[in-house]
């Protein structure tokens, strides 16, 4: 079994897997049961496990799973029946303490039990097990669900742990400082007292501990499995003299990890160029004009990529490269996230999941049926009876509809099934009769039908299943186009195993990177270390080109504030980095050093 962290790095790897096999036949033994290794992403491996296992935690084999937008509505509606303003609690931030706190193996009984705490924790208290409550309802399991029950029924139950463990003898897991509480027992579990495990790591690139990942797990490794033989790998074999020496010196500044220092045989390279703005504006106007010119010299416009700190960041660099006319994708706009897309998977996730009140919430007046809010009031709390009979034909309308969505789903191919949805719901006309905006909307959701048809070759119901499964699943990576057509503009975390000819790190200021929690006299040195190592992420995308810029000046959150260059600049030895350029198209030309704030 391998075990990564996205569906786009599983897919590459279950490629190259099943080519190698294809190439060499020499195997006398088969490498798995389906004689096909299995990969994927933990939470991919829940899914697996939490549908073989369905009986044993109490819920239906065809449950939901909650992605995060689903997840933000359930706690709106649940602020809103306890009567708190979600637009003064933020439904987002609730949603990402739970999420961690799920992440470490906390239940919100767990979390109730704590002593002191701020009046926002209070509102946490009041509002997860009513969350709880509407997954239970709703058949549902959220992201974090689908780890944390993962790991509590392998803990639970000796002989479903047992069984996994048969299945699966050998145990693969990339990037494993990434990896939480959660994901941490399961892997400790599956592997069981054989020991056979091969993780791959590096403690300088563990940057989500915002969520939950937990760096002693990879510090910790060797004495979890004294056996374990470690190799360290440090050729580079991607980027510059130039690009590994300016890294291996700012990483070096961080105690918590193990020493390396990457070496290549690629050539020196460019120096490091620097860029200070005036404001976010010439600071965009820079990255643009520079790309411009790249890609006028012949580089492709996919091997430029342009990081950020913070998503508000995006806004003024995307109006830079539309003045350009530059091609670009903002990674991060998710797809998945699209209202047509949601309302055509509600379709379907209604049909399969009669529990799923929340999808049902969301389509029964999607296109418009004349089904007003008294009406859903009535439906929803179980008062049908009292509905007129104009209102009742229409609700058996809709049940009958999604009776027809769930017999193609037993017999049809998935993307056949999508097709289905699209004209029997009446989606389909309502968007021809809606101009542009429509025919983007039909355009997206056939791009729907044609994503699905990647699940055609397997029988009706396991391909619809494990359609809704990836489709929730789904990460900014995944959404990514590899034509190679158009600029990446992503944040730093968003980066992260990728690579590019050409990186743009913008925002270089104290205060945005590293972020604002370093400026505040709480912060813990483990968080300084965090930002470093996101700075050497950063860095290290790039193969052979790097621009680094900050604006003195910024605008964030309405304000204007004057800025200090990151001092992550200053730990670049002066030798590397080339002279920086003040103002927009201006010709001053000072070293870094000599300049005054």
């Amino acid at each position: 079994m391998a075990i990564t962290f996205t569906n786009k790095a599983a897919k590459e790897m279950r490629e190259r897997i099943d080519q190698d096999f294809q190439s060499d036949r020499t195997f006398n033994r088969p490498v798995s049961i389906s004689e096909r290794p299995f990969v994927s992403t933990f939470h991919s491996l829940g899914v697996h496990i939490l549908r073989e296992q369905s009986t044993k935690i109490g819920i239906k084999r065809h449950f939901a799973i909650f992605d995060r937008e689903d997840s933000k509505r359930a706690i709106k509606e649940t602020l809103l029946t306890l009567g708190l303003d979600p637009k003064t609690v933020d439904p987002s931030r609730i949603i990402s303490v739970i999420s961690k706190e799920k992440g470490r193996g906390v239940d919100f009984k767990s979390f109730n039990e704590k002593g002191e705490r701020s009046y926002f924790s209070k509102v946490v208290a009041q509002v997860w097990p009513e969350y709880e409550k509407t997954l239970l309802r709703d058949n549902a399991l959220d992201f974090d669900d689908l780890l944390i029950k993962t790991m509590n029924l392998l803990s639970e139950n000796p002989d479903v742990r047992r069984f996994y463990q048969n299945v699966w003898q050998y145990v693969h897991i990339d990037e494993y400082q990434d990896t939480n509480r959660a994901q941490y027992e399961i892997s400790k579990m599956l592997v069981g007292e054989n020991e056979n495990i091969c993780v791959v790591g590096d403690i300088d690139q563990n940057i989500y501990s915002w969520r939950g990942a937990d760096i002693k797990n990879i510090l910790d490794f060797e004495r979890d499995y004294p056996k374990a033989q470690v190799i360290t790998l440090e050729e580079n074999y991607r980027s510059t003299k130039t690009i590994l020496e300016a890294a291996n010196t700012v990483i070096e500044k961080n105690k918590i990890r193990v020493k390396k220092n990457l070496f290549t045989a690629n050539p020196q390279g460019e120096k490091i160029k620097i860029f200070g703005g005036f404001d976010e504006i010439s600071e965009a106007q820079f990255v643009a004009g520079e790309t411009a010119t790249l890609i006028k010299k012949g580089v492709s416009p996919g091997e430029i990529a342009v990081l950020y700190r913070a998503n508000f960041q995006s806004r003024v660099l995307e109006e830079a490269f539309m003045s350009r006319s530059i091609p670009y994708q903002l990674i991060g706009t998710r797809f998945f996230e699209r209202k047509e897309v949601k309302d055509i998977i509600s379709y379907l996730r209604a049909a399969l999941n009669p529990d799923s009140l929340s999808d049902k919430r969301r389509i029964l007046n999607v296109p418009a049926r004349g089904i007003g809010k008294t009406t859903m009031l009535k439906i929803f709390s179980g008062n049908e009876s009292s509905l007129p009979l104009a209102m009742k034909t229409k609700l058996e309308n809709f049940k009958n509809l999604l009776e027809k969505i769930r017999e193609s789903s037993k017999q049809n191919k998935p993307s056949e099934t999508i097709t289905l949805i699209i004209k029997i719901s009446g989606l389909e006309n309502e968007w021809k009769e809606s101009g542009d905006e429509g025919a983007a909307r039909l355009e997206n959701a056939y791009e729907l039908s044609n994503f699905a048809s990647r699940y055609n070759d397997q029988s009706p119901e396991e391909g619809i299943l494990n359609f809704l499964a990836d489709a929730a699943l789904q990460s900014d990576q995944d959404e990514m186009r590899d034509d190679g057509k158009a600029v990446r503009l992503m944040t730093v975390h968003a980066s992260k195993g990728l690579e590019f000819d050409t990186v743009f790190i913008t925002g270089l200021e104290e205060g945005l990177f590293p972020h604002q929690r370093m400026s505040e006299t709480n912060t813990s040195p483990e968080e300084e270390e965090e930002e470093r190592r996101l700075f050497y992420v950063a860095l290290t995308r790039a193969r052979k080109k790097i621009f680094l810029s900050y604006a003195e000046t910024r605008t964030v959150f309405g304000r204007r504030q004057i800025n200090m260059p990151s001092g992550f600049i200053f730990d670049i030895p002066e030798s590397l980095v080339e002279i920086e350029v003040l103002g927009p198209g201006s010709e001053q030309k000072r070293p870094l050093l000599e300049i005054d704030f």
